[in-house]
């Protein structure tokens, strides 16, 4: 009887810096599998415009837009496409992959303000935020066909004094907005109504899992809240309290992650949110978006993003080996 060879071994998990030193600052991250992934961040300041990286799984690529300045704070989309990129002056982009990798349309958005964050149900129903600033100019657009449309159930205070930094949601009629100043509102179906996550600063992200939620913020001192359907619940360790954090993800079995100022990673498993150790991944760089993929990887990209020009992009990977070529 012949041998029957033995199973290799699974590769194990670890931390990985995938790129560092990028010209642009990466600012988001997102994919449809661990070898479909988008990251999206500043303008490079080499007349190519933003930077916008695809992983097929093999190698890297960085992806002409057709724009030649200006950041790209967030990217989100659709398996099957299409895929949306936002940014500063309104900017919204929209690829089809099928198209090819360089095939994006410039679409017409109600105003210029800066697009923070993208979320969609399912592609029939998109939203972007933003706003002018911290303290003024929030807004959220819908997509209505191909036509960005105001909703006006944004309340005026916010629109007036403060900026919607992302939205996430687990259906059409249950997802979240966060932004400056505490703002904290949920969509319903058919209006936005207004939280209280139990923190009066910014929080930057939101995120959803199987109908749990998780916002992160602050900016000296960072939070983390979490929504289990009856309320907001600050769950911000105590042993080792963060500095401000910007992205937070959460993936399967309760599993998490948030990134922030100076290199700062938390992870969460069944026990609660913990400091994570890089090893010879650790970075002093400021992160600031988060995905996880298909297969439980953790994605974090940031750079130098306190001040403009936003530069010194970094991307980190955590399980099996990414290829880091191309970038």
């Amino acid at each position: 009887m012949g041998c029957v060879p033995d199973e290799p071994e699974p590769e194990p998990d670890v931390w990985q810096i995938v790129a560092e030193d990028v010209p642009g600052a990466l600012l988001s991250v997102w994919g449809t599998s661990r070898s479909d992934v988008w990251v999206v961040g500043a303008d490079a300041r080499d007349g190519q415009g933003p930077t916008v990286l695809h992983f097929d799984g093999q190698g890297w690529e960085r992806v002409a837009t057709g724009q030649t300045q200006g950041d790209l704070w967030w990217v989100f989309g659709f398996e099957d496409g299409p895929i949306y990129m936002g940014g500063d002056g309104g900017v919204i982009l929209r690829h089809q992959p099928g198209d090819g990798p360089g095939s994006f349309t410039l679409m017409d958005t109600p105003g210029t303000e800066t697009v923070f964050g993208i979320w969609g149900a399912s592609p029939d129903d998109v939203w972007a935020v933003g706003g002018a600033s911290e303290s003024a100019g929030g807004f959220a657009w819908r997509l209505r066909g191909d036509v960005w449309m105001p909703e006006p159930s944004v309340p005026a205070d916010v629109a007036m004094g403060a900026a919607i930094w992302k939205m996430y949601g687990a259906s059409g009629s249950d997802a979240w907005a966060v932004g400056s100043n505490g703002v904290a509102l949920h969509w319903d179906g058919s209006a936005f109504t207004s939280g209280d996550t139990g923190v009066g600063t910014s929080l930057f992200t939101v995120h959803e899992r199987d109908g749990h939620y998780a916002a992160v913020g602050g900016l000296a001192s960072g939070f983390i809240v979490e929504h289990d359907g009856s309320g907001w619940t600050n769950v911000t360790p105590t042993d080792v309290p963060p500095m401000g954090l910007s992205g937070v993800s959460l993936g399967p079995d309760g599993t998490g992650v948030a990134v922030g100022l100076f290199g700062a990673v938390y992870v969460r498993d069944d026990a609660g949110w913990q400091l994570a150790d890089l090893d010879e991944a650790g970075t002093r760089q400021n992160l600031h978006g988060t995905w996880i993929d298909d297969e439980g990887g953790f994605w974090l990209a940031g750079g130098q993003t306190l001040s403009p020009p936003f530069s010194d992009g970094i991307l980190l990977h955590y399980g099996g080996s990414v290829p880091t070529g191309g970038i």
